[in-house]
């Protein structure tokens, strides 16, 4: 990525475990030229072959030109199928004493491309700015988090999610990056730990999905154990209330537990750590510094103390320069400033405390969050719907023990019946063309799917209803009746 970058190129990523079709959906917009992967990944204490995945790929990904396979899970792979392809030892220069020349690049010059969560359609691609991404992630690592030169950051991310972005501009602090790859419960739950005391890890970044992990393990760790970790930061999801005391009791009681929300839109946080602040249990410390972000009532009003929309009023340098192949900005605009005209709407529930905290209550749009990973119900629509016992479905997050799960409504087709051995080949299907993130923990049968009059599924109703909230504007609904089957379902209780 610094290499790319360096010449003015632009760079993107998503994860290994990317099924075909989402790898496509991505890519197939954007058409790289060259295209760097490993030869497969871990999954638990299992390696999966890429290669394989990677030849249909470049099948129908005609632009690229150049494929530069990195060894991972076998020493010397097979990347014969890999029309003009090299291993990533052959592929470096025999020349020595190189010197990088940096091109030098407006404020502006794209980075980045990143890829929305793809709940209407195929991922949205984002574009973000060199000048920007980096005094934000300056901004953050420097003052919110407290990073210095001599310091040793790890965040437990994929290449997939914007926190991969995050921990790179670490290095323009003079930071140490800590990387692992892996389940970090293999072979057991302190595996993540003992990797920070033996590598003196003083700012450890993970989930929330992680930590109530941890604490269902039973994890608890001695005084001695993290000696060196004087920060925990946590992104993805909610940080719950019980989760800072889990932490503060039974992790270590002397550092600061940070949790931080932003997202791939801005490519950073609206809200984060406070180093020299309280850390108050349920809440982010307090706003980013020169972001102008504001709760608003369905009315447009700012307000205190009471659940409303996030937004921000002001610019900010992180915003995407443009969306790919949207010219006149007319997606660009219809993402973030159609509910309130000129002002960021990002599509979160949150309030703001007197005091200046925040507390998170989860995204008010369709989009998926499962372990803190955002993704997209038109992805898992893809695959299910072109299966010739699929009448319609519809898919929603529950929120679920400090998480939130998928829940897959199927409607069948005249004389099909949802069987265990069918439930089963869909979630293989899911897990085969997108991430094991998208395979639902639910598939329940249901007799019809909501619609609005003109023809758009309405996955927020579906959410409100099974939380027992109140669903306002049926009239929108053409078939508002269908709501009814969603109440009180018995398989939403195990």
């Amino acid at each position: 990525m610094l290499a790319t970058t360096s010449i003015g190129a632009i760079w993107s990523s998503c994860s290994p475990d990317f099924g075909i079709k989402g790898v496509l959906d991505r890519f197939g917009q954007i058409e790289p030229k060259i295209l760097f992967t490993a030869d497969g990944y871990f999954y638990k204490d299992r390696s999966f072959n890429s290669l394989e995945k990677i030849s249909s790929i470049i099948d129908k990904l005609p632009s690229v030109e150049k494929i530069i396979v990195v060894p991972f899970t076998d020493a010397n792979p097979d990347i014969s199928q890999l029309p003009n392809s090299s291993l990533f030892e052959d592929f470096l220069s025999n020349e020595k004493e190189l010197k990088i020349t940096f091109e030098q690049l407006p404020f502006d010059h794209p980075l980045y491309i990143m890829y929305s969560s793809g709940t209407t359609g195929v991922p949205k691609c984002i574009v973000h700015g060199a000048g920007g991404t980096l005094i934000q992630h300056l901004k953050e690592l420097m003052l919110h988090t407290d990073l210095k030169r001599d310091d040793n950051i790890f965040y437990f991310t994929t290449c997939g999610w914007m926190m991969w972005n995050w921990l790179v501009s670490s290095l323009a602090v003079g930071a140490t990056l800590l990387l692992f790859d892996g389940n970090p419960f293999y072979p057991d739950a302190y595996t993540l730990f003992n990797f920070a005391k033996e590598e003196g890890m003083t700012v450890f970044g993970t989930s929330a999905k992680y930590i109530a992990s941890l604490e269902d393990a039973g994890v608890k760790l001695g005084p001695d154990d993290i000696p060196t970790v004087r920060a925990m930061l946590s992104t993805g999801s909610p940080l719950s209330e019980e989760n800072f005391q889990y932490v503060y009791k039974d992790i270590k009681s002397d550092l600061v537990l940070s949790s931080i929300s932003g997202g791939t839109d801005i490519i950073s946080c609206f809200a984060l750590g406070n180093p020299i602040g309280p850390v108050i249990s349920g809440e982010l410390q307090c706003r980013g510094l020169g972001m102008q972000v504001e709760a608003f009532d369905d009315s447009g009003n700012s307000v205190v103390d009471q659940q409303g929309e996030l937004v921000c009023t002001s610019a900010f340098p992180s915003m995407p320069i443009y969306f790919w192949n949207d010219p006149d900005t007319v997606k660009y605009k219809a993402a973030y400033f159609n509910k309130f005209p000129g002002i960021w709407h990002h599509g979160d529930y949150i309030l703001i405390t007197k005091e200046g905290g925040i507390i998170i209550y989860g995204r008010s749009d369709a989009t998926l969050n499962p372990g803190g990973v955002r993704i997209g119900t038109a992805e898992i629509y893809n695959v299910v719907e072109n299966m010739a016992e699929v009448e319609d479905s519809i898919v929603v997050g529950q929120d679920w023990e400090n998480d939130v799960r998928v829940l897959l409504f199927i409607k069948m087709k005249d004389g099909m019946e949802l069987t265990e051995e069918l439930v089963k080949n869909i979630r293989t299907l899911i897990r085969s063309n997108t991430t094991p993130r998208h395979v639902p923990a639910k598939v329940i049968a249901v007799a019809d799917i909501p619609y609005t009059i003109n023809g758009k599924k309405v996955e927020l109703a579906v959410r409100k209803t099974i939380h027992g909230q109140e669903v306002k504007n049926k009239d929108a609904l053409g078939n508002p009746e269908s709501l009814e089957q969603y109440k009180n379902l018995q398989e939403l209780q195990d």
